[in-house]
């Protein structure tokens, strides 16, 4: 039995309903820091059932729907992603949000064009964690080829940065997050939290960050900051 929380609403920048939906799980599966990606399974007929019950929440209140899953938009069932575009239709949300890897970056552009058919605009969002390509491949084999932004930036509109990591100074952090302001529509500062994988958070680079980094940009309306992972309000455990 699913015991994850996986409707939320945003309610403080970008105001959104977001919802954690399950698909048959990452395909590169390899990046050292994450064990998101144990939240799929292969049945599609179990993950519509839950994706389903889940899309039947989202009020449109706010005309504004982000998609996450443990991978990537490709990940999801014909059956789920038709039903988010009946939702969405629906509801009157005219802009989804959907994360993907840069493995799948050529599926994205299809997507938009399907999707501003029926007047519905989409955001991509990727998990870069870091624009230091050395670190990024090296310590988080993230699986990004690329190391040229404004070619990554051609195909997403919003990028995840994942930090409190051991070996990021001050300044790696803040170029970081300048980079991402600098390219891209919107950024989410995510801090490093104990899980399953051998990388650990460092104490002394979270507490740089909330002493330093944390008060600058902590009402910035284009940056989202998760000092814990479920901040967003989903991916808790229902008995928490």
């Amino acid at each position: 039995m699913d015991n994850l929380i996986r409707y939320s609403t945003i309610e403080d920048k970008n105001k959104r309903e977001i919802l954690l939906l399950m698909g048959s799980g990452c395909k590169w599966k390899k990046c050292s820091f994450c064990d998101y990606h144990t939240d799929f399974n292969k049945d599609e007929e179990y993950c519509f059932k839950i994706n389903e019950q889940e899309l039947n929440k989202v009020t449109g209140k706010y005309n504004t729907l982000e998609v996450v899953n443990s991978g990537s938009f490709v990940d999801l069932d014909k059956k789920t992603m038709k039903k988010i575009e009946d939702v969405c239709i629906q509801k009157n949300i005219n802009t989804l949000h959907f994360e993907c890897h840069w493995a799948h970056k050529d599926e994205i552009a299809p997507l938009k064009e399907h999707f501003n058919n029926i007047g519905i605009k989409i955001k991509t969002k990727i998990g870069m964690e870091t624009f230091d390509y050395y670190y990024r491949e090296s310590f988080l084999n993230k699986g990004i080829e690329e190391k040229d932004v404004t070619i990554i930036k051609e195909y997403f509109d919003e990028v995840c940065l994942l930090q409190g990591l051991p070996g990021q100074s001050l300044d790696f952090m803040l170029k970081d997050i300048a980079i991402g302001l600098e390219h891209f529509e919107r950024i989410c500062v995510n801090i490093m939290v104990e899980n399953k994988t051998k990388i650990k958070p460092d104490p002394n680079t979270i507490n740089n960050f909330i002493n330093h980094i944390y008060p600058i940009y902590k009402n910035n309306t284009r940056v989202d900051i998760l000092l814990n992972n479920t901040d967003f309000g989903v991916g808790g455990n229902k008995n928490d």
